[in-house]
Order: C-alpha cells, then sequence, then structure tokens
C-alpha cells in the first residue's frame, strides 16, 4: 500500500506532465503502451493520454480500440513505418499551433521497432520539448526472465526476413562478446531455429520468450539444443512475436580479455621505458601485473624498436 507521501508524487509528477490545457508549453509525449497487458499501462501513461490535445498513433484502429477501454476520447492522427516524414511535418504543425501531442506506437514505446524516431528528431530539431513516458517494453522483459544478462548487451531488433543479409546478420550478431537480443515474427521462428542450429548454436545458452505479459506467455531457458526441440514442439510456435535471448559467445569474451590485457601491457611498458631502463622496467611490469618475464621481456623489445 502507498502511503499519503507516495500518492501524492504520483499525482505531482503526473499533472507535470501531462498538462497542456493548463498553460504547459506544447511538447511531444512519446508514450509507451502495453505489450500484452492492459495492467502494464502506467498512471503517467494514462493521464497523459487523457490530457494531451491529439495522439500519433501507429495503428489507429488498435489505438482507438485501447483508448476505448480507457473511456478516453481523442482526435488520432496516423504516424506509421510509410509516413512517417510526412506525418512528423503533421506532428510539428500541431505543436507549432500549441498543441501537445502523445506519440504511440501499438505496443511498447515508440522507436524502438517502431515508428517514431523521425518525429522526434523533427521536433527536438524545431526547439521543441520531447518527453519520455516509459513503460512495458519486450527487451527488459525478455532480459529480466532469461538469467544471462547481468551487465551489458546488444538490442538487435528483427533479423531480415530472408536472404544473404538474414545469415550474415546473425553470424556478426552471434560473434560479438555480449548477450544478443533479437526479435522474430511468429511465421519466421522455425526458420530462426534453423538457422542458429546451422550456425551450430546448440551449446550456447539462450531463452526464447513467446507472448511476452500475455495469458499465454512462455519462456523456453537452457542450450541451444534443449530450445530449439522445445520450440518445434510447440504447436503454438506459430502464434504470437518471440523475443530471444543469446548468451555471450565466450569464444569471443576470452578474446576480448586477452586483447585487454595486452592493451594494459602495452601500457605499463610504455610508461615506464619512458623513465627507466628497458630490463628495470621489464620487472617492474612482470612484479605487479603477473605476466610471465619473458613475455613482457619481447613486447618490450617490440616496442623500443618500434615494432606495434
Amino acid at each position: 500500500m502507498q502511503n499519503a507521501g507516495e500518492e501524492n508524487g504520483v499525482k505531482d509528477a503526473v499533472n507535470s506532465d501531462a498538462s497542456s490545457g493548463t498553460g504547459r508549453e506544447p511538447s511531444l509525449y512519446v508514450v509507451a503502451t502495453p505489450i500484452g497487458n492492459m495492467g502494464d499501462l502506467s498512471l503517467r501513461a494514462r493521464a497523459v493520454l487523457e490530457q494531451v490535445d491529439r495522439i500519433a498513433a501507429e495503428d489507429t484502429r488498435n489505438t482507438a480500440r485501447m483508448l476505448d477501454s480507457l473511456g478516453i476520447r481523442k482526435p488520432l492522427m496516423a504516424h506509421h513505418a510509410h509516413n512517417e516524414r510526412e506525418s512528423a511535418q503533421g506532428v510539428l504543425a500541431c505543436l507549432q499551433r500549441g498543441e501537445s501531442v502523445a506519440l504511440v506506437s501499438d505496443a511498447g514505446t515508440p522507436a524502438v521497432s517502431d515508428p517514431g524516431a523521425v518525429v522526434v528528431r523533427c521536433v527536438a530539431e524545431a526547439g521543441f520539448t520531447v518527453v519520455p513516458v516509459p513503460g512495458a517494453s519486450s527487451v527488459l522483459a525478455v532480459i529480466a526472465a532469461s538469467g544471462l544478462v547481468d551487465g551489458h548487451f546488444t538490442f538487435r531488433g528483427f533479423l531480415p526476413a530472408k536472404g544473404k543479409n538474414r545469415l550474415d546478420d546473425l553470424k556478426q550478431w552471434l560473434a560479438c562478446p555480449e548477450p544478443q537480443i533479437i526479435f522474430e515474427a511468429p511465421h519466421r521462428v522455425l526458420q530462426l531455429v534453423d538457422d542458429l542450429e546451422g550456425l551450430d548454436m546448440g551449446g550456447r545458452d539462450m531463452c526464447a520468450g513467446r507472448e511476452l505479459t500475455k495469458q499465454f506467455e512462455t519462456f523456453y531457458r537452457g542450450s541451444g539444443e534443449s530450445v530449439f526441440e522445445q520450440v518445434r514442439q510447440d504447436s503454438n510456435a506459430e502464434r504470437g512475436e518471440w523475443a530471444w535471448v543469446i548468451a555471450a559467445n565466450p569464444v569471443s569474451g576470452q578474446a576480448a580479455e586477452i586483447a585487454q590485457a595486452s592493451a594494459d601491457l602495452d601500457t605499463w611498458l610504455k610508461l615506464l621505458m619512458a623513465e627507466l631502463p628497458l630490463k628495470t622496467a621489464v620487472a617492474v611490469v612482470v612484479k605487479a601485473t603477473g605476466f610471465a618475464k619473458n613475455t613482457v621481456y619481447n613486447r618490450a623489445l617490440e616496442l623500443k624498436e618500434g615494432r606495434q
């Protein structure tokens, strides 16, 4: 249960953000909407949708249904991948008339694998305020449920639908030293399984999530071999979009550590050799870093002779 101070804090935050009708300068609100569970719509997001002058939506029909369920009536304007530049000018015109606009996608956050970046850039460059209203995220949901990310990760979005670029991109991503987050459409998920299997990913840990936050939310975790089998046996695999977390490439991670260690060794040697005789510098570095003496000495000779 919230105490009175917390309730007032939420109310104040909402009122300070969504108040185009009370004198606040016109702004573009980039509003995250639920990715499947309407309970994930924040109080702040709802207040913004209630109080802006109009809403720019990826699909006006989907947004109209969502607003209807909330009892909200607002003018809608289409803002999707095929009219993004034209729509950006329309949003800008609204702001220039003194109206505030909310930008929404069908699910999740605009400009994250959805239209939005163009209008945000256009509005910001024109000098208007852009206000993010964060919320549900497929990326963060699958990361949180995967147990495979404890630091850096790379979000890739959707793979190309087909062709050489698809496999080339996948190979490049899977060689990286951090976990990879990939989206896939339901009708291509079995192709993704085949592609990953063909790239010998059976031994790589991964997590595949379907229908995130919805009634039939499903996760498959384990080795690639195990996940591939589970996805293939899922009779509903081709229903609902997928989000995958693929663990970091351990070989790349080791290579990165080796490269960093080599760079650190060079830094030590260059600093000390500028002030000390070569043998003394080598002795200090060996003692400080634990590198083998021969390794340090040979690298010191290379640096002294200008062989970088």
